[in-house]
């Protein structure tokens, strides 16, 4: 393609630059007569670390379920590092490298950490049975010890159970989860609403580490000051729209209410819709 022909397809968002992980054009999800998200476009890129903030309804969560594939989307378009995409369901999306640390976790609480970790891919030995497998689990140990230690997180014993493990430790091991298969890109849902204090720094160091690493983050949170310590940037959903996209540098916890309650519109957002 010429120059002045990729120039001019960028400008209209039809070709990726190099350094966008994800896209997303007049993202759009309607539930019969409700618009839980109406034309969202959204961008994040390579290394960056964005917080997705919003009052309960309007349209954060509803926004992840359709970049993962959980839900299919009314309308509107996706590009996964320059490769648009049409998720059929969660697992389509996590083969593609997103890897996602939903609210509920959904681990096994009768399963120990490698089991967790690798459920649903579990690695095998080499087939000699005909159509049966034997699990390696030596493998899948070594490689868990070593998503545990790209993350930072300190599990005393792998082989103990999720079950008796502390609320802390299961979100860790949530987010573990995502280093181990080395995501593409990762998605935390509200990863220590429901965590004690030194819990919750645990999580933020592993967000933290994640940053160190160059590797792309979606934070979506209601805890004003771990978004101001841990992001890059801020959009802001209200009512099923994005009506606020705010440097960190450039904004403070006062403006960001103001968008989250409608003091402030979003008009003067470029991306508004």
């Amino acid at each position: 393609m010429a120059t002045a022909t990729r120039c001019a397809a960028i400008l209209k968002g039809l070709i990726m630059t190099d350094d966008i992980v994800l896209k997303t054009e007049d993202l759009t999800k309607h539930y019969g007569g409700v618009h839980a998200l109406d034309g969202a476009n959204f961008e994040l890129k390579t290394g960056e670390h964005v917080a997705i903030m919003g009052d309960n309804g309007a349209g954060k969560s509803t926004f992840v379920r359709q970049i993962t594939g959980v839900e299919q989307r009314t309308r509107g378009r996706m590009w996964l590092y320059g490769d648009e995409v049409n998720f059929a369901g969660p697992l389509d999306a996590r083969e593609a490298g997103i890897e996602t640390v939903f609210q509920t976790l959904a681990l096994a609480d009768d399963l120990d950490v490698p089991d967790n970790l690798f459920l649903g891919r579990e690695k095998t030995k080499l087939n000699w049975l005909g159509p049966f497998r034997i699990l390696d689990y030596k493998a899948m140990r070594e490689d868990t010890m070593a998503g545990l230690e790209k993350t930072g997180v300190k599990i005393p014993n792998i082989r103990n159970t999720i079950a008796n493990m502390s609320g802390g430790q299961r979100q860790c091991v949530a987010i573990a989860r995502t280093a181990t298969f080395h995501s593409r890109l990762t998605i935390m849902d509200e990863p220590t609403a429901a965590l004690g204090v030194q819990e919750t720094a645990q999580v933020e160091n592993i967000v933290r580490t994640l940053k160190e690493a160059g590797e792309p983050l979606i934070l979506i949170s209601h805890n004003m000051r771990q978004v101001m310590d841990l992001v890059d940037r801020i959009v802001v959903f209200r009512r099923g729209r994005i009506v606020a996209n705010l440097k960190k540098e450039e904004t403070d916890h006062q403006d960001v209410v103001a968008y989250i309650t409608g003091a402030k519109t979003g008009a003067d957002y470029e991306g508004a819709q």
